[in-house]
């Protein structure tokens, strides 16, 4: 495995703001895949989930009798790619990964994704090297330019969407609607779908007049079931449809 200098690793704890006691470790979060094995999946692996798990946690102590919904599409937007890239690129991470031939070839600048990675790979090095309490402390420290702008304030949101965005939130496949039934003449048709999901395999029926506002209230149903129960996130639009579909 390359190496990478040891002043720009100094430099790089500094930046982080934890000094390790084997910085082996922190070379090894900065290995890319192309460059081999060992690589930095593992350690991405492990930092992925206590990223995670802190990130839950600092949303559940900042903000009460909020819905697990509305915390989830917060934490998303702590956790996802975006956010980890620009966190990346503020410690300087690109100029330090180490990457295969072809891969340095290819790309330049590094690719963001490489980077978020690190990022990633970086916390679980650091809960490797120390405990999980200091590891906590980095990555809250990290986080705290975008925990101090996350908002858990519910925006009007078709049902549909909710429930699209919370599959996103936990990488999960989209909802599935299939349309079960259509009943009636062509003017006065009702239509009954279904609404599955991979989160707890969750699923309802909804019925309306046309199979758009079918899938609106199976949405709606699903949603319930995930402390979604008269949410105030579910638009306007979407409560005339369900009064028209019933």
């Amino acid at each position: 495995m390359a190496q990478i200098k040891a002043t720009l690793l100094k430099n790089i704890q500094t930046r982080i703001g934890y000094e390790f006691k084997d910085t082996a470790v922190l070379e090894l979060a900065l290995t890319h895949k192309s460059a081999g094995t060992p690589n930095n999946e593992r350690l991405e692996f492990l930092g992925d989930s206590l990223l995670n798990v802190v990130a839950a946690e600092a949303l559940f102590s900042r903000f009460d009798d909020v819905p697990e919904g509305v915390m989830t599409t917060a934490r998303s937007q702590l956790v996802k790619g975006k956010t980890l890239a620009e966190i990346g690129l503020s410690l300087e991470l690109d100029q330090l990964m180490i990457l295969g031939l072809g891969e340095r070839k290819s790309v330049s600048p590094v690719k963001h994704s490489i980077v978020g990675d690190a990022v990633e790979a970086v916390i679980g090095a650091i809960y490797v090297d120390s405990d999980f309490v200091t590891c906590q402390k980095i990555v809250l420290n990290l986080l705290k330019p975008y925990l101090d702008k996350v908002s858990v304030v519910p925006e009007f949101k078709d049902a549909k969407t909710l429930l699209q965005e919370l599959m996103q939130a936990e990488r999960l496949a989209l909802p599935h609607y299939e349309l079960v039934e259509v009943e009636g003449p062509g003017h006065q048709q009702k239509f009954t779908v279904k609404c599955s999901v991979k989160l707890k395999d969750a699923s309802a029926i909804g019925e309306g007049l046309s199979r758009r506002t079918a899938e609106q209230s199976a949405a709606i149903k699903v949603l319930k079931q995930f402390n979604y129960a008269e949410s105030d996130t579910i638009s306007e639009d979407n409560r005339v449809e369900q009064v028209k579909g019933s």
